[in-house]
């Protein structure tokens, strides 16, 4: 829901950013490899209950992976960068809530269960829709230029990383937070199956 308003912020600085680190000869891939290894860091740290250290690296991994699309397109956009991309992103939603509970499995276990099927249902809809919408040569730049079909929704990049700076910040309501947030991804997915229906009619 919020990613239209952030990106229309940070865009530009982001793209003149990119347009540096690709003059100086990085690639997109490596950025969006280098993103996944930073929040990796961040997971580890989280596990280990240092969560400054986790939000720090967090944000900045989410950086690099705002940067690695920027890079690419001053060179050239590649399908399997977009494809390398998605499923980096994906492990990276998977590893936060599953670091927390590895912190406090008893507490936090069944909230982070919840919250991880939540993105993986939210996930399914978000990539089956692009893959329908790929096959009717349907396209939208409602996100900027995109490997593929981004439908929005009330859960996106932009609320999911708040949340996870939540759950950095006060660690104690974790579960609380998790259950919250699961909710709004189903949601989301619910909402993405209905506007399928009206798109998607033989």
């Amino acid at each position: 829901m919020l990613d239209g308003v952030v990106r229309k912020q940070i865009d530009p600085v982001l793209d003149a950013i990119g347009k540096k680190m690709a003059g100086a000869g990085i690639t997109a891939n490596g950025v969006t490899i280098a993103a996944f290894l930073v929040g990796v860091a961040a997971a580890v740290s989280i596990s280990q209950m240092w969560f400054w250290t986790g939000l720090m690296l967090l944000l900045f991994s989410r950086l690099l992976d705002g940067l690695d699309g920027c890079v690419a397109r001053a060179t050239s956009p590649t399908d399997f960068g977009g494809y390398l991309d998605i499923v980096l992103d994906f492990a990276f939603y998977g590893m936060i809530p599953f670091a927390f509970i590895v912190v406090d499995p008893a507490e936090n276990a069944i909230a982070g269960g919840l919250l991880i099927l939540s993105f993986y249902v939210n996930g399914a809809s978000f990539l089956a829709y692009a893959t329908m919408a790929e096959k009717r040569g349907l396209s939208t730049d409602q996100r900027g230029s995109k490997s593929l079909y981004f439908t929005t929704g009330l859960a996106e990049g932009t609320e999911t990383i708040v949340t996870f700076v939540l759950f950095c910040l006060l660690p104690q309501w974790f579960a609380v937070i998790a259950y919250i947030f699961a909710g709004v991804c189903f949601y989301t997915a619910l909402s993405r199956i209905v506007l399928a229906r009206e798109v998607f009619k033989d």
